[in-house]
């Protein structure tokens, strides 16, 4: 166990948003998860900051889920050189795309607005990564399954687990040479209302365990579940005005459209349209109406059984509902309006008394849902303040974060008693007192980290170590050599499989025949011919590698060539391709 294996957290280190922690074993870098910060501006402004190690230095990335504070920075990384291998759950990959997509847009769009309206001190305002670095990051992702052993090589293992908080996400558990930490990721509660139950991760040494909800507990429904949202629209729609419901794209609008959907059949609420304001919520609707992962007693069309539902698509429809004529229900992300069309239509609806906003989920520090849920009389919006009058109110029931007992239950159920346990992902009030309850009641050594903090991973003490029987066997006599010994030569690190495979598939895509030739230095035969490398590259233009069976100096990639399914057998020198032989599909 030579090389020393270490984490740094830089994100979710006193606050909740912005994961990221950086794993080193020697030379190598591992990230896992890659959010974007938000809410307050010290936190905001790390987004601009130089990345504290190279990104083209990172060989991999874990991440957990979808959400944007654990996924939204990937973009920026790899805009910055970051070339590596991307691992998570196939519904990760997908719900991914779509929130940094959505991600590239608003920062384009605000970008935009900010040049136009003249409140930006940049100039010129600028987005942090674009729709095209989203294009170029989403080559890099690799799919992997819940509880299977995947090798990143070199001794590194990783193994995901359910972890039952949005579609897809999972608790990560890396192992290296007998060393273990395990990552929670965002954990979900016992009975989330789409998915199927969270899973129990292996035991490890070291877990990094999120905390936004350590402090408290969800409020048990006392009657009818969801009966403040239900009372909300009731009255605001007796008033005459409209509900807006500030919801992430992403889990909490399908839970919200699910209890909506409830509570119309129930004759609960009366019957008025529903405006679904978010493309990237429309897009991720499908992406959990086709998934494997809901509850076994969920349909698909639980989340969308409503007469007057209605999907919002375009800019001009958007603008239509900033002053809706008629009572209604608009959903709109983002869930802590940060962001997004939802800005907009707080900025025209607020100002109403007859209008109420129903917020469904955490509200960070820093944020404007925070602001609303703490009283604020004015909010701040495109560079000028705005009156609130309309009503605010919160429906805690749809909180699918773990609270404090969903938290302490799951550390309780992991298969071995950790040695450290560091509590990240929540604010200093709530982290701290969720370190309290944990020594208490576990004996377990319980740290908050400071943000740049770094510890050391350690195997678990005497696991392998022999136990000598008697003080004369432990160590042994003292030699001085005679001249000083020469220094081992460091081993050399070539390029992996598939970083190799990555960069022909770049090639092929761009049509770049000198970026071919840069990595590929052998043959490249078909059906046993030996092909010119223009010609084939012609053939081969667009090829999207799909999955790579690595077997040291050889490999089997699988890929896609405009709908043709394509084998390529390939031979590695551990810098250039020795060898491509395309075997068709």
């Amino acid at each position: 166990m030579g090389q020393q294996m270490t984490v740094t957290f830089l994100g979710a280190a006193g606050t909740v948003t912005g994961s990221k922690h950086l794993v080193t074993i020697g030379p190598r870098r591992v990230l896992v998860d890659a959010g974007l910060f938000q809410g307050a501006k010290q936190w905001r402004e790390q987004n601009w900051a130089k990345f504290p190690v190279a990104p083209g230095s990172i060989s991999d990335l874990v991440l957990t889920h979808a959400h944007l504070d654990h996924c939204g920075y990937i973009p920026a990384l790899v805009k910055h050189g970051f070339t590596g291998t991307i691992w998570c759950t196939p519904d990760t990959i997908e719900l991914a795309e779509i929130v940094m997509m959505d991600s590239a847009h608003l920062q384009e769009q605000d970008a935009k607005d900010a040049a136009a309206g003249g409140w930006s001190k940049h100039n010129p305002p600028l987005a942090l990564y674009t729709q095209e670095d989203v294009q170029q990051t989403m080559r890099l992702f690799r799919p992997v399954g819940f509880d299977v052993d995947t090798d990143l090589r070199e001794g590194l293992v990783l193994r995901f687990t359910r972890a039952g908080h949005i579609l897809g996400s999972a608790c990560a558990n890396l192992t290296h040479e007998g060393r273990t930490v395990l990552f929670s990721g965002d954990l979900g509660r016992h009975d989330h209302p789409v998915l199927k139950p969270r899973g129990i991760p292996q035991g490890a040494d070291h877990v990094l365990m999120e905390s936004t909800y350590g402090d408290r507990e969800h409020p048990e429904p006392d009657g009818l579940p969801h009966e403040l949202f239900a009372e909300t629209i009731r009255k605001t729609v007796g008033r005459g005005g409209s509900v807006l419901v500030p919801a992430f794209a992403v889990d909490r609008t399908e839970a919200v459209l699910k209890e909506i959907t409830q509570m119309r059949k129930a004759g609960r609420i009366p019957e008025v349209p529903v405006f679904v304001n978010s493309p990237m919520a429309l897009a991720a609707l499908k992406v959990y109406q086709g998934s494997e992962e809901l509850r076994d007693d969920m349909r698909p069309e639980d989340f969308a059984d409503l007469p007057n539902l209605r999907e919002v698509t375009s800019v001009e429809e958007s603008k239509a509902l900033n002053n809706p004529k008629f009572p209604c229900i608009i959903i709109s992300s983002s869930g802590m309006a940060t962001g997004g069309r939802v800005v907009h239509h707080l900025e025209k609806m607020l100002p109403d008394p007859k209008h109420s906003v129903v917020l469904t989920g955490y509200q960070g520090v820093g944020t404007r849902g925070r602001s609303l849920l703490e009283g604020a009389k004015q909010l701040k919006m495109h560079g000028r303040y705005v009156p609130v009058r309309a009503t605010i109110v919160q429906d805690s029931e749809f909180s699918v974060h773990a609270d404090c007992s969903d938290l302490l239950d799951w550390l309780r159920d992991l298969p071995r008693k950790p040695r450290t346990v560091f509590l990240v992902h929540g604010e200093q009030d709530s982290a701290e007192a969720l370190r309290e309850k944990i020594i208490t009641e576990f004996g377990i050594t319980c740290v908050v980290p400071r943000f740049g903090e770094v510890v050391s991973i350690e195997a678990t003490e005497g696991a392998d170590e022999p136990r000598p029987s008697a003080p004369e066997q432990v160590g042994s006599p003292v030699q001085l050599p005679s001249r000083p010994s020469p220094l081992p030569m460091p081993p050399t690190r070539g390029l992996t499989m598939l970083q190799l495979a990555n960069r022909l598939a770049r090639a092929l895509d761009a049509g770049d025949a000198e970026q071919l030739a840069q990595v590929v230095s052998g043959p490249i035969t078909r059906g046993g011919q030996v092909q010119d490398p223009a010609e084939w590259m012609a053939r081969a233009h667009g090829f999207e590698l799909v999955d790579l069976v690595d077997a040291g100096p050889r490999a089997v990639a699988r890929g896609t060539v405009q709908g043709r399914d394509v084998v390529l057998f390939l031979t590695s020198t551990g810098e250039t391709l020795s060898a491509v032989e395309e075997v068709g599909g």
